[in-house]
């Protein structure tokens, strides 16, 4: 598991991440950008992408089993989106 200022792909927007995650062989994309998937063909990826319900660090933190589940669980061409606000 890796970000993408450790990558080097800050500069680079979700819908462009999506040719370098799967050149690079990458199974499950992690993000908070809820229009991913109305933006972009995301059927024939051959990634799983999780969507982050709230961009909130504290709330994620507090989230971790959820989401840990939904990266396991998610399928090439499959969006998962997991609530991570307080409740």
């Amino acid at each position: 598991m890796d970000t993408l200022a450790e990558r080097g792909w800050s500069d680079k927007d979700n819908g462009e991440l999506l040719e370098p995650a799967e050149r690079e062989g990458y199974e499950v994309l992690v993000t908070t950008d809820q229009s991913l998937r109305y933006q972009q063909n995301l059927d024939d990826r051959l990634f799983g992408i999780v969507v982050l319900l709230a961009a909130n660090w504290h709330d994620v933190r507090r989230r971790t089993r959820e989401i840990g589940q939904a990266v396991a669980t998610v399928r090439s061409g499959e969006v998962i989106e997991v609530s991570v606000t307080a409740e």
